[in-house]
C-alpha cells in the first residue's frame, strides 16, 4: 500500500498525493485491532443472516507463512548475546558529539533505531527461553535457534521438505459456502495442539458452537479426540494408525528376529494369554493406563521358560522372560474408530481437502499471503485479520452481488 500510494492514480486520489510510510499503516493496523476484530465478526453475523454460514461443518486447516525475518537473523543464544552487548554499546555511544550524524534529524532517527535493536534482542532472548523450555525441543539448547529481527517467528518445515522463518496460521472454514469463520495465528510448528485454540476462535467470533469439526491428520490425536468428545464437539479426522514401522525398528534394534515379533504371537480371548512361536505360555499380568486414550495389557513368559529356550537370542527376552503388550483404545477412542469406518464420516472427511485448500489458496494466490510483510504476532495477526475479512467480502459479493448482476437470460 505504501508503493501504491506513489505511483497509483486511486491511492493518490484517496491520500491527496501523499505518502503513507508503511510504519504509520503497520502502526495504524495494530492501533486498531479491536476494532478490525469487531469489524470481521460484524461481517460474519451479516453473511450469517444471509444463509452462508451454517456451522454445520467448519474445517480446520493450519498453513505455514513465512515470516518477514531471514533465516540469516536467527542465532544461538551466544550470539544473542554478544549482539545485545553491542547494541547496548551503540546506544550509550549516541550521547557522543563525534558519533552523531550530521543533522539533528538524523541523529534522532539513528538513535531510534539503535533503541528498536536493543527491544528487538532483548525480545529473542526472552524468546529464546521459550524455545529452550518447549515440550518439544529436541535439541540442544546450544544449537536452538531465534531471531534477532522478528524474535516471534519460528523455523517450520516446509512443503518442498526445507526450513524457513514462518508463523503457524490456523484458518476455520465454514463448509457451507466456503466462509473463513476463525483464524489465530501460533507459534506450533504443527498443529497436534491447536484444535482446541481452534474451535475457541470459531466459538468467539461467531457464538454457535459447529456440529463437526473436520481436521486432517495433523490434529487426529487421541488427546484431542477424548477432548473434542467432552466438549460435545463431533470430531471427523484420519484413522490413528498403528506406528508398526516405528515399532518394528526398536524390536530391530533389541536384535529381535522377525520370526518372534509380536504378531507370531498367537493369543486366545477365552484363556486371555498369549503363546509364543514355540508353544510356551504368556498369561496376564497387568494392564497399563501410562498413555492417553489407550489401555495396554501386559503378558509376560515365565523366567525359567524363556531361560531354557533354545531362540532366546532371537527372540529377545529379558532375564525375567519376553514380555507382550497388546494395546486397546479407551471407549471414548474406540467409538471414533467405529465412527470413521462409516460411509457418513468419510463422506464429511473428503470435505477437508476442497474446503480448506480453497480457502487457503485464496489467501496465498489471490491476496498475496505467502510471506508476512510485519513483523511480531499482534502485527501478523492483524496482517491475517485483514486478509480473511478480504477474501470474505470477495465470497460474499460472488455469491450474492454478482449473481444479482447477471444479466436476466432473454
Amino acid at each position: 500500500m505504501a508503493r501504491r500510494c506513489e505511483y497509483d492514480p486511486a491511492f493518490q486520489w484517496l491520500t491527496g498525493m501523499e505518502v503513507v510510510n508503511y510504519h504509520s499503516l503497520a502502526d495504524f493496523r495494530v492501533d486498531h485491532e479491536k476494532a478490525l476484530d469487531q469489524l470481521f465478526a460484524q461481517l460474519l453475523g451479516v453473511l450469517s443472516s444471509e444463509g452462508l454460514i451454517r456451522l454445520e461443518h467448519v474445517v480446520l486447516e493450519g498453513t505455514q507463512v513465512k515470516a518477514s525475518a531471514s533465516g540469516s537473523s536467527f542465532h544461538r543464544e551466544k550470539s544473542l548475546r554478544a549482539h545485545l552487548a553491542a547494541a547496548r554499546q551503540r546506544v550509550k555511544a549516541m550521547g557522543d558529539p563525534r558519533q552523531e550524524a550530521s543533522s539533528p534529524r538524523a541523529a534522532a532517527r539513528q538513535r531510534a533505531v539503535a533503541k528498536e535493536k536493543v527491544e528487538k534482542l532483548e525480545q529473542a532472548l526472552e524468546e529464546m527461553k521459550k524455545v529452550q523450555a518447549a515440550p518439544q525441543a529436541h535439541v540442544e539448547n546450544s544449537e536452538q535457534r531465534v531471531s534477532e529481527t522478528d524474535p516471534e517467528a519460528r523455523n517450520m518445515k516446509q512443503n518442498d521438505g526445507g526450513y524457513a522463518p514462518s508463523h503457524n496460521v490456523q484458518i476455520a472454514t465454514d463448509a457451507a459456502h466456503g466462509i473463513i469463520v476463525g483464524a489465530s495465528v501460533t507459534q506450533a510448528a504443527n498443529d497436534k495442539h491447536e484444535r482446541a485454540a481452534g474451535l475457541a476462535e470459531v466459538e468467539r467470533q461467531t457464538q454457535p458452537r459447529p456440529q463437526h469439526l473436520v481436521v486432517d491428520e495433523g490434529y487426529t490425536t487421541r488427546e484431542n479426540i477424548l477432548e473434542a468428545a467432552a466438549q460435545g464437539v463431533d470430531l471427523i479426522g484420519s484413522s490413528l494408525e498403528p506406528h508398526l514401522e516405528a515399532n518394528r525398528s526398536r524390536l530391530q534394534q533389541r536384535g529381535v528376529e522377525a520370526a518372534f515379533y509380536p504378531d507370531r504371537f498367537r493369543y486366545d480371548a477365552g484363556s486371555n494369554r498369549y503363546t509364543c512361536p514355540e508353544g510356551k505360555p504368556l498369561p496376564y499380568q497387568s494392564t497399563q493406563h501410562d498413555r492417553v486414550g489407550v489401555e495396554r495389557h501386559v503378558y509376560k513368559a515365565r523366567a525359567a521358560d524363556c531361560r531354557d529356550c533354545p531362540f532366546r537370542r532371537q527372540c529377545g527376552a529379558g532375564k525375567k522372560g519376553r514380555t507382550i503388550v497388546r494395546s486397546e483404545p479407551v471407549r471414548v477412542v474406540a467409538e471414533y474408530l467405529a465412527k470413521m469406518q462409516t460411509e457418513a464420516a468419510r463422506s464429511l472427511y473428503r470435505l477437508r481437502a476442497p474446503v480448506a485448500e480453497f480457502s487457503n489458496l485464496g489467501l496465498k494466490a489471490k491476496l498475496g499471503l505467502r510471506q508476512f510483510a510485519v513483523r511480531g504476532l499482534a502485527k501478523v495477526r492483524c496482517e491475517v485479520l485483514w486478509a480473511c475479512l478480504t477474501y470474505n467480502l470477495q465470497q460474499w459479493y460472488r455469491l450474492r452481488w454478482k449473481v444479482g448482476r447477471q444479466p436476466a437470460e432473454s
